[in-house]
């Protein structure tokens, strides 16, 4: 069974986004085919772990108890599918706190890496923005780009990063396409 992991941005990746945040469990709501292809991973021996900004927290949007509902039943979803995620990383703070954990800086990254062991160069990491990917390559994983979420938008404020990253239409293309290629 392989023991390889992939490392996904929550919102515009697995569950949809909002420019004004997704601050309740009613708007937390799965992209369309995202949890299916979460559980095709797991079930395949790929280990999944969830890395994200949630700064809605330092805002105060939304309290630690809904963040928990929230991934409680992204956890219960996959669940249902036969997976499960094996580590879930959130940075609570704003864009103005001086944390190494806030994407693009790697925090999140390298604290997966030493609490789980994992070799990053191994390990793929999609998100939907240009910090996603900058975290991602800083800390030393394989970027892609979603076009879900933000990601229409990252592509279009930044058209050479197809030179330099993969680009997928969703989580699901990905998910295809590396268990076409690796089983």
């Amino acid at each position: 069974m392989k023991r390889d992991w992939i490392i996904l941005d929550r919102d515009g990746v697995i569950n949809q986004d909002s420019d004004a945040y997704i601050k309740s469990l009613e708007e937390w709501r799965p992209l369309p085919g995202s949890i299916e292809a979460m559980a095709r991973l797991s079930r395949a021996g790929y280990r999944l772990a969830v890395i994200t900004n949630q700064s809605g927290l330092a805002r105060g949007l939304f309290d630690h108890a809904t963040l928990e509902a929230m991934h409680r039943r992204l956890a219960e979803l996959l669940q249902a599918e036969g997976g499960h995620i094996d580590a879930l990383y959130f940075c609570p703070h704003g864009p103005d706190d001086a944390c190494d954990c806030r994407k693009p800086r790697p925090g999140m990254f390298l604290r997966l890496a030493k609490e789980h062991d994992v070799d990053l160069s191994r390990t793929w990491a999609l998100g939907d923005s240009l910090r996603d990917l900058q975290a991602a390559e800083t800390a030393g994983a394989r970027p892609a780009l979603v076009f879900t979420g933000k990601g229409a938008r990252t592509l279009a404020a930044h058209p050479e990063l197809p030179r330099r990253f993969p680009v997928f239409p969703d989580l699901a293309a990905f998910v295809d396409l590396l268990l076409e290629n690796h089983g």
